[in-house]
């Protein structure tokens, strides 16, 4: 309905666009800048399209605004939880589910982005998208209780499953194979650093505000990124409207959403990964994502095509990509926890330690996608992945007497290894693969940040309660607040030492990891030829 709306504006505006033979609607005062022509990289010819610098860096601008505080959300309520839990007067096992749909909702939608792309224009889905975060963003704020709430939040993440996989597709477009390093160095600010800022703004808001105003306070961000996008956002997508596969949208929006749903409900505390409810969503999830990739493989239009993963770079990116997340959303979640249960420090001041280690990533996202640029992907990884194990493991060090300050340091040297492989990666996974594969991998890594964030989340805070109910089975007095922190560290340090594995895993991995490069368009093929044939 919206989309119509938009499309509705389009039209009226008609005079003011021109349509070439690409499919590309373009606004006449930017026309003679704006145009798709051949251009050669490594050997291999890719479409792409020439802008003009400004132009194409307001277009950044507009997308990155919008996405950036959608993704923030992910995280914003995290601190929050204790306070609303007596204004909206519901218990935190259900209000936790602010957070826990967001990721719900987003790892559902975004496998059908691929598909969505090519129905919609680039205008009409990032207009739509941010007017969905608008209304969303407004519902929370003036939400009389719980239920109100949840369908802003519902709003919100709908809007940021469709932000995203139009930002990524946008700039693989704008952008050719040589200068895309550092445009997703941007990507990677927003996606690792608004998670991280999220606890920060909010323990500070929360600190002189209402709770209220976490939402009112992102309203007029989303305005202006919305008149700047309806002004200067141009098509850059081509319409084929294909086919829609109904059967495989179910099966994803199962799949996806019942594994999801089920790590999440581990984490709740009801029976853990003992509840039935946990193994019938995962079972039932499962079952039906092994439906969804058997369709895949026998569908001439498949909604999310698998013959990306015939790209060995594009694989190993998918691997690490899973690792990285479960890492970031899981150590952001651990550490107050320690901070807050274990040390005794407050929202504000959690928030606060958790800010320098964002704001290092925030820097060093764009650096490390210039640096790519000029010296491919492993002389940034190798060592970054080296960084990340050796602090993970010094996170399994942790006691009682250690310092605030150390602590810090080790965030903030967490957040900076982690710099240094996420966009690298990304970028060099996406490079892999032809032109008109972009969308479908991006949807599939997209996907699977989400995925394996909310199940790195439901993992490590199973570890951490089973270490510290271990620990207080052993003490002679659990009752003690000595003691309790005691256990919460104890359950954490093993959180951490099964992190350190997924870390080392990640180091092996980019000892594999070379500078990839597009080939040649493949061949029209069924996705299950294409499958059959080796590495």
């Amino acid at each position: 309905m919206i989309s119509v709306l938009i499309h509705s504006y389009e039209l009226q505006a008609d005079n003011n666009y021109v349509r070439d033979d690409s499919k590309l609607n373009v606004p006449r005062d930017v026309r003679r800048e704006f145009i798709v022509k051949e251009t050669s990289s490594s050997g291999v010819t890719q479409q792409v399209i020439s802008i003009d610098k400004k132009k194409r860096l307001v277009i950044m601008i507009s997308l990155l605004v919008g996405t950036f505080f959608a993704i923030m959300n992910e995280t914003l309520l995290n601190i929050a939880l204790p306070e609303l839990t007596v204004e909206l007067a519901v218990p935190a096992t259900t209000l936790q589910w602010l957070s826990a749909s967001y990721l719900l909702v987003i790892g559902v939608l975004v496998p059908a982005s691929a598909l969505i792309i090519q129905w919609f224009t680039t205008r009409q889905l990032f207009l739509c998208a941010l007017l969905l975060f608008g209304i969303g963003t407004l519902i929370c704020a003036l939400a009389p209780g719980f239920p109100v709430m949840m369908v802003g939040r519902i709003f919100q993440a709908v809007a940021a499953g469709l932000m995203l996989p139009v930002l990524i597709n946008t700039i693989v477009v704008l952008y050719p194979p040589e200068e895309r390093g550092a445009a997703m160095g941007m990507v990677g600010l927003i996606i690792m650093f608004a998670p991280t800022l999220g606890p920060a703004l909010s323990g500070l808001i929360l600190d002189t505000l209402s709770w209220r105003w976490l939402f009112l306070i992102v309203l007029p961000f989303i305005v202006i990124s919305f008149f700047v996008a309806y002004r200067y956002l141009v098509n850059v997508s081509e319409i084929t409207r294909p086919k829609i596969d109904l059967l495989s949208i179910l099966l994803s929006t199962i799949g996806f959403g019942g594994i999801v749903f089920g790590f999440s409900t581990a984490g709740e505390g009801h029976g853990g990964w003992t509840s039935p409810m946990v193994y019938f969503s995962l079972g039932i999830g499962s079952l039906s994502l092994l439906l969804f990739v058997l369709r895949q493989l026998r569908s001439k239009e498949p909604m999310l095509d698998m013959r990306t993963f015939r790209f060995p770079m594009f694989t190993i990116t998918a691997i690490m990509m899973v690792i990285l997340m479960m890492t970031l959303f899981s150590s952001m979640l651990l550490l107050p926890f320690l901070l807050k249960g274990a040390l005794g420090l407050t929202a504000l001041t959690t928030g606060l330690i958790l800010l320098p280690g964002g704001l290092l990533n925030g820097l060093l996202s764009p650096l490390t996608g210039k640096w790519f640029d000029k010296y491919g992907p492993r002389v940034l990884i190798i060592p970054g992945a080296a960084l990340l194990t050796v602090v993970i493991w010094l996170f399994t060090r942790i006691t009682l007497d250690t310092s605030v300050t150390f602590i810090v340091i080790l965030y903030i040297l967490l957040m900076g290894s982690l710099a240094f492989i996420f966009t690298p990666v990304y970028t060099n996974g996406l490079n892999a693969l032809p032109e008109r594969y972009y969308s479908h991998g991006n949807a599939i890594l997209t996907t699977f940040e989400q995925v394996s964030g909310a199940i790195g989340v439901a993992l490590f805070i199973s570890l951490m309660s089973s270490g510290e109910r271990s620990y207080l089975v052993k003490s002679l007095n659990p009752e003690a607040a000595g003691e309790k922190a005691q256990a919460l560290l104890s359950g954490v340090n093993a959180s951490f030492t099964v992190g350190l594995g997924f870390a080392a895993l990640t180091l092996i991995l980019t000892l594999f990891t070379k500078k990839a490069i597009a080939p040649e368009e493949l061949p029209a093929e069924s996705s299950t030829e294409s499958l059959s044939k080796p590495l």
